[in-house]
C-alpha cells in the first residue's frame, strides 16, 4: 500500500504509536491478576476483541476495568458498593467462562451480578467469623481467662522501676513537698 499524501502518512504514525501505547499497557497490566490471569483472558474471549490489531484499544479498557476490580476488591452495581475477594473474583470468572453465550458481552453486568451473590456469601461468611471469635471471648470472660481480651503492644506498660524505701526522714520529704510545689508553679498549677 502506497501514501503519498502526508496527512495519511501522520495519521498511520499517530496509529500505530497508540497501538504501540495500548499493547504496552494491556502486557503491564499481567502483573495485578497473578495467579488468574488465564481467567482473565478466558473472559476476555467472551468479547470476542477480534481482530486483536483492530480491538486493542478496547481490550486495553476491559483489562483497566478488570484490573480496578482485581485492586479495589470492591465493585458498584445499581448505585450499590460490594466487597468480594480475589478468590471470590476468580471464582465468578470461571463461572462466566463456563456458561455458553450466544452472543459476545458488550460489559460487565453478567458478571456483576454473578459478583454479587459471591460477595454476600463471604460477607455472611465473615459475620459468621466475627459471632464465633465473640462467643469465645464471651466464654473466657465467663470462665475468668484474662486472654479473652488481649491488650494490645500499644497499651502494655512498661515494667516498674525499683521501689525507693518507704521509709523517708522529715527533711527528705520536706524537700520532696517543696521540690513538687516548684514544679506546680512552673507549670502553671
Amino acid at each position: 500500500m502506497r501514501f503519498d499524501c502526508p496527512y495519511c502518512r501522520k495519521n498511520l504514525n499517530l496509529l500505530d504509536l497508540q497501538l504501540e501505547a495500548d499493547l504496552s499497557a494491556v502486557i503491564a497490566m499481567q502483573v495485578v491478576f497473578g495467579r488468574h490471569q488465564h481467567l482473565v483472558w478466558t473472559y476476555l474471549e467472551l468479547f470476542q476483541v477480534r481482530p486483536l490489531n483492530m480491538k486493542v484499544k478496547k481490550l486495553r479498557l476491559i483489562l483497566e476495568e478488570m484490573k480496578t476490580l482485581f485492586q479495589a476488591e470492591e465493585f458498584a452495581y445499581q448505585k450499590k458498593r460490594y466487597r468480594i475477594s480475589p478468590a471470590g473474583i476468580a471464582e465468578a470468572l470461571n463461572i462466566m467462562v463456563h456458561k455458553n453465550f450466544p452472543e459476545p458481552l458488550e460489559n460487565h453486568n453478567y458478571l456483576k451480578k454473578v459478583m454479587i451473590g459471591i460477595s454476600d456469601r463471604e460477607e455472611r461468611g465473615e459475620s459468621k467469623q466475627e459471632e464465633k471469635d465473640l462467643r469465645k471471648k464471651e466464654a473466657g470472660l465467663m470462665s475468668g481467662s484474662r486472654d479473652a481480651y488481649p491488650v494490645p503492644a500499644e497499651h502494655v506498660l512498661p515494667p516498674m522501676k525499683s521501689i525507693p524505701p518507704l521509709h523517708l526522714t522529715e527533711e527528705q520529704i520536706a524537700e520532696n513537698k517543696r521540690k513538687t510545689r516548684e514544679l506546680l508553679k512552673s507549670i502553671g498549677g
